[in-house]
């Protein structure tokens, strides 16, 4: 399923399903994870503990956020496309931030795990059928389906890199 077959288009979330193609949801995680290739590594190492202002986040800090939403949102996925019917309730990015050790660990380690981590959620959302995508659950900022959260994390990724295009560099 594409892009242009999630309806309603989930308010707050977006913004990042709207940094994506209209392509199939498992096109849009594997170009997300292509892109991963492309990252400035070299530049990232270059910058250190750089923030562009004060209590902002690391490059280091903005990788480990990637993959704590990464892995928040595959249970929130898998759960939904089983039928699962709680609200989920809302995670404190910077709550979770605060309790990581992002800054004392190497680039390198961080993006491998952000490599794997995305390999996952890939595989999970091939073997959705187009039924369990068009399950929806609820969350804390309201309703949104199976097929959303897929566009959601490979957005994500890009909104973060745009953040440092624009704000780091």
């Amino acid at each position: 399923m594409r892009r242009s077959d999630i309806n309603p288009m989930p308010e707050y979330f977006d913004r990042y399903i709207l940094m994506n193609d209209d392509v199939e949801v498992c096109q849009a995680i594997q170009n997300s994870l292509d892109e991963m290739a492309q990252f400035p590594l070299e530049k990232w190492k270059a910058m250190g503990d750089y923030v562009y202002a004060p209590g902002k986040w690391t490059v280091r800090d903005i990788l480990q956020h990637l993959i704590d939403t990464e892995r928040v949102f595959c249970y929130r996925a898998l759960a939904a496309a089983r039928g699962e019917q709680q609200k989920f309730p809302s995670f404190d990015e910077d709550s979770y931030a605060a309790h990581t050790n992002a800054n004392q660990r190497p680039l390198e380690d961080l993006l491998e795990e952000m490599r794997i981590s995305r390999r996952s959620f890939l595989a999970l959302f091939q073997s959705f059928t187009p039924e369990m995508l068009q399950r929806k659950c609820q969350g804390f900022k309201g309703e949104y389906s199976v097929l959303s959260m897929g566009f959601i994390i490979a957005g994500h990724q890009r909104w973060h890199m745009r953040v440092l295009e624009e704000r780091y560099y």
